[in-house]
């Protein structure tokens, strides 16, 4: 296989656009203003995922002001490998390119991985992550931290029950004997969406979202919310993407109120319903850190944990944000004792550089 040939005459920085390079019959380049070309490939890509969209990668960009780039291989002049994206940048966690920032997915797509991954180190960062998607020769493989939760949703409420293990079968049955309210929309419901998402990150010791991150998914993604209400008061929300006969349900939580109500246990039961109304055929839960409470609650809706890869290069020392790391420890356990009103306030300036 040749070397890698790169253009002659521009310098590569984060703040420039790249020339192409080209690897065979393979050419990568930076992508611009091809947000609708960029979104026909992954549509008709098999391992595609919804944090390789362009909306993803661009509500990233408007929402937490991380720029946003898009590399492509190319045969022929046709799209054949995409590499989304972030630059992320924080005065706490460091700078790095991230694929797809703020994503549990989104590495390269397609073919062309070698150039691709040559072509993301020229951009100049310190630390590059890919999730998902192929590895690049040289580069720091973790397929231990994280498991992927994914399953078929069955053809209707009464088989899903059956779908789900007894134990907690008979807490979904209890949720579904309460008197709670269950409402789906979009943004007319985005504020109360995030004032429990705010109280149940803080009280996991989590920094929470920056606020239009949300509304630029809302606005971007085939996405919506639903939301459990108790008394008229919303007590649990989530918000879905939807992709490729899937629904993703992924920024969710309670209140304090909501574990007592069993409130999140109807939240995800109906959103199973609201997403085979949809026409949806698959329920993806996400990703969990391996061996956590989290990872434990999803196999217990019957649901098994698949090891997520991901792949890492950097010069250094690489960018560190898992929250279990013992050197969080202290802070973890800070910020769940802030104010609700503090942390909702400083949150987002510290998770907007985390991606």
């Amino acid at each position: 296989m040749s070397s890698l040939a790169v253009s002659s005459g521009t310098a590569y920085h984060a703040d420039t656009v790249m020339t192409a390079t080209a690897i065979n019959d393979v050419i990568v380049r930076e992508a611009v203003d091809e947000d609708a070309r960029i979104d026909s490939f992954v549509r008709s890509h098999p391992a595609a995922t919804p944090f390789h969209l362009s909306g993803w990668t661009r509500a990233v960009e408007r929402g937490c002001g991380q720029r946003g780039r898009f590399l492509v291989a190319e045969r022929n002049g046709a799209i054949v490998g995409l590499l989304p994206l972030s630059e992320m940048r924080s005065p706490l966690f460091g700078k790095a390119l991230v694929s797809a920032g703020f994503g549990v997915g989104g590495g390269v797509l397609g073919e062309g991985v070698r150039p691709l991954a040559a072509a993301a180190r020229a951009l100049g960062y310190p630390s590059i992550e890919f999730r998902g998607g192929p590895v690049p020769d040289g580069w720091s493989v973790d397929d231990t931290s994280y498991l992927g939760f994914s399953r078929p949703l069955a053809g209707d409420d009464a088989a899903e029950l059956l779908a789900i293990p007894r134990k907690q079968r008979a807490e979904v049955r209890k949720s579904l004997a309460t008197d709670l309210e269950v409402v789906t929309g979009g943004r007319e419901l985005a504020d109360e969406h995030y004032r429990i998402y705010a109280e149940s990150v803080r009280n996991l010791g989590t920094p929470v979202f920056p606020k239009p991150l949300f509304a630029e998914f809302l606005n971007r993604l085939d996405s919506d919310i639903l939301t459990v209400r108790a008394g008229g008061r919303a007590v649990a929300s989530v918000l879905s993407l939807y992709f490729n006969d899937a629904v993703y349900p992924y920024w969710g939580g309670g209140t304090a109120a909501a574990r007592g109500l069993r409130a999140n246990d109807r939240m995800y039961f109906e959103l199973m319903a609201h997403a085979r109304a949809r026409g949806c055929t698959r329920f993806d839960f996400g990703r969990s850190k391996t061996g956590t409470g989290p990872a434990a609650f999803k196999k217990n809706w019957g649901f098994e944990g698949v090891p997520l890869t991901y792949g890492k290069w950097s010069q250094g020392a690489a960018r560190e944000i898992n929250p279990l790391n013992p050197k969080y420890a202290l802070m973890v356990r800070g910020w769940k004792k802030l104010p609700l009103p503090v942390a909702t306030l400083v949150g987002p300036w510290i998770s907007r550089g985390l991606g």
